[in-house]
């Protein structure tokens, strides 16, 4: 018996791939339909600088962005936003910009605010934010030499240019928060939802 209830797979308005997979690992099938928004056009336009806000509204938007072109369908948007103090950070653009800011978080302790809206029809049904505290321990030269080479592109794909669930993890000497949060999805709360409107067996 399929834990997935619903008549239809929930579209997913992101093209993370690492969003998808634990969707699909959780049971929950996927259809991915990326929303095509200016995200740095929004985030400065946003009404307060607030990363948990921002990563709101951002999720909130592409959400509804894709509804449009799924009528009836339940649509999932996400959004994830760095921030070491008053500084929010994007994805690096290429090696060198990730190498800059490793060396910003290094002997520091940074918020990840990952948000998450639920849509269907225009209309948002749910919005989550979680937010984890990652404490980056200090980072030698040499140390990121060896990540950088190690993990190549992959540190642009992130908006900490690290994945936890690799060699990133070494980057760090103490991690606070969900572990679903932290990879740009906080499903908990999602899957809570989802189990009370009959999407998800409970």
């Amino acid at each position: 018996m399929p834990l997935w209830l619903g008549s239809d797979p929930l579209v997913l308005a992101s093209a993370s791939a690492t969003r998808r997979t634990l969707l699909e690992a959780a049971g929950v099938p996927v259809e991915v339909h990326p929303a095509m928004l200016d995200e740095r056009s929004l985030e400065a336009g946003a009404a307060t600088p607030q990363p948990g806000a921002v990563a709101l509204m951002l999720a909130r938007e592409k959400a509804l962005a894709v509804t449009k072109l799924h009528p009836g369908r339940l649509v999932l948007g996400a959004d994830q936003i760095l921030a070491l103090g008053e500084r929010r950070f994007a994805k690096p653009a290429n090696l060198a910009a990730a190498r800059a800011q490793l060396r910003t978080l290094s002997g520091h302790t940074h918020e990840l605010h990952a948000a998450l809206a639920l849509a269907r029809d225009d209309a948002v049904l749910f919005e989550h934010v979680g937010v984890a505290r990652l404490t980056v321990r200090a980072l030698t030269e040499h140390f990121l030499d060896l990540y950088l080479e190690a993990v190549g592109d992959a540190a642009t794909a992130s908006v900490g240019a690290y994945q936890i669930e690799g060699l990133g993890i070494q980057l760090f000497e103490r991690i606070e928060g969900d572990y679903f949060t932290i990879l740009g999805l906080p499903l908990l709360a999602a899957f809570d939802f989802l189990r009370r409107k009959g999407y998800l067996a409970s």
